[in-house]
């Protein structure tokens, strides 16, 4: 199965249904914060464990509050039949539902360093990335190079395969929330070294899910 990169995409863009919103909101439920696989210092001294209680406990908690907030002004409107509200609802339901879905990937996509961390990825998915971008080492230094190059924050590079549909495998969260408190602004410093904790038997797992 092939692979690519989505460059300054989001995971909800990939979940637009056509701008049929009528099936876009049928089956949405409320969501609550996953429990994170680690600790919150499990990722240091790549990722500090200040950082990353922030940024479950506060900035993914935001977005699951908002999301969880537009949904039941969802259901007010339509049982009122309030179509104006309805479609001015998409935006803040995409925009919080897709930042929740990113960040339940992402922290799949971390791992501590003694749980496997860093360990270059093997199997069927490192030879999709040797065919796709030559090396995994080139694959690293175009999301570096793209990360750093952002302008302002956002998810960079998503790598997702490319077969019936595009599945996420991996995505780095470059929002100054995830990186400030510690790289302040050199954020190439940040997407150095979080490719040390970056679980790539979860990405493999996922991979060769989809491939099946």
């Amino acid at each position: 199965m092939a692979l690519g990169t989505l460059s300054r995409k989001t995971l909800t863009e990939l979940g637009r249904n056509g701008g049929n919103f009528g099936g876009f909101v049928r089956g949405l439920r409320t969501v609550s914060l996953p429990d994170l696989p680690y600790d919150y210092g499990a990722l240091e001294p790549a990722i500090s464990a200040e950082i990353m209680q922030l940024h479950h406990q506060k900035h993914h908690q935001t977005y699951i509050t908002n999301y969880n907030k537009a949904l039941e002004q969802l259901d007010e409107a339509m049982a009122k039949g309030d179509a104006s509200t309805v479609v001015k609802l998409q935006s803040a339901i995409k925009f919080n539902g897709g930042g929740h879905i990113n960040h339940s990937i992402f922290w799949n996509n971390l791992a501590p360093v003694r749980e496997g961390g860093g360990e270059p990825p093997k199997a069927s998915l490192g030879w999709a990335i040797d065919s796709q971008f030559g090396s995994l080492e080139s694959l690293v230094k175009k999301i570096n190079t793209d990360g750093a190059a952002l302008q302002g924050s956002g998810w960079v590079d998503p790598l997702v395969t490319k077969g019936t549909g595009l599945v996420p495998l991996l995505g780095i969260d470059v929002w100054e929330h995830a990186y400030y408190l510690q790289y302040k602004n050199v954020r190439p410093d940040y997407l150095s070294n979080i490719w040390k904790v970056i679980n790539w038997k979860y990405a493999t797992e996922m991979y060769e899910k989809e491939s099946c």
